[in-house]
């Protein structure tokens, strides 16, 4: 091979392998779920739980950071809203799936219209976990969810008035919102939503998912 031709087929070879690896990944191989490394600390889950669909968990603060997902773990971060609340979440799932080397995709619905084709959207993707930010979205995926139950999903700062098994909802004092057309309660408080508390719901979210503690509500007490 001539030594032009030569170095143009390396360049392809090395270009064909950076994009088939790490974030470069579109996704289309199947692979075995995601998986978790670690284990859920003491005070996490009370020794008469029971994971019931609506049950109520309140774990001791910080007894879900040792469990991580596996590396490439797949999460779409399914959104809708600009508002600061839902700007916190956002960056705190970001903040979180950099930390943990999550490969993340975002899905944006940026309009009413579009909120049920988002979440189809986010479901066709077919990743490990649809984490949920926006109060919008919460009558949505109330709709969407149940046909979908082999698909996890994660709803932060609000929750399900009717979840399924594969929804999972972390609130604190101040995220109270319901949907339904309950909206939010007289507690709601968008400046509970701080980098702290956002921060910790994600990955006390994630841990639980990871768990297999799913259909329930978690409470935050901080």
């Amino acid at each position: 091979m001539r030594p032009v031709l030569r170095t143009i087929a390396t360049l392809a070879v090395a270009a064909t392998l950076v994009t088939g690896c790490g974030s470069g990944d579109d996704w289309s191989r199947p692979r075995p779920g995601g998986s978790a490394v670690g284990t859920l600390g003491p005070g996490f889950v009370p020794p008469s739980f029971s994971p019931t669909p609506e049950s109520t968990l309140t774990p001791r603060p910080g007894s879900w950071e040792g469990v991580h997902p596996s590396k490439g773990y797949r999460v779409v971060l399914l959104t809708s809203g600009t508002d600061a609340a839902t700007g916190a979440l956002v960056k705190a799932v970001g903040n979180w799936a950099e930390e943990e080397g999550a490969d993340l995709r975002t899905v944006v619905a940026d309009h009413p219209s579009d909120l049920v084709p988002a979440i189809t959207r986010a479901l066709d993707l077919t990743p490990d976990l649809i984490i949920s930010a926006g109060n919008d979205l919460v009558d949505p995926l109330a709709l969407v969810s149940a046909s979908h139950l082999a698909q996890h999903f994660l709803v932060v700062g609000a929750e399900l008035a009717e979840p399924t098994a594969n929804v999972t909802a972390v609130g604190w004092p101040g995220a109270s919102f319901r949907g339904e057309g309950l909206g939010a309660s007289s507690a709601y408080d968008p400046g509970s939503f701080t980098a702290e508390r956002c921060a910790s719901a994600v990955r006390a979210g994630v841990a639980a998912v990871l768990g297999e503690l799913t259909g329930i509500v978690i409470r935050l007490d901080a």
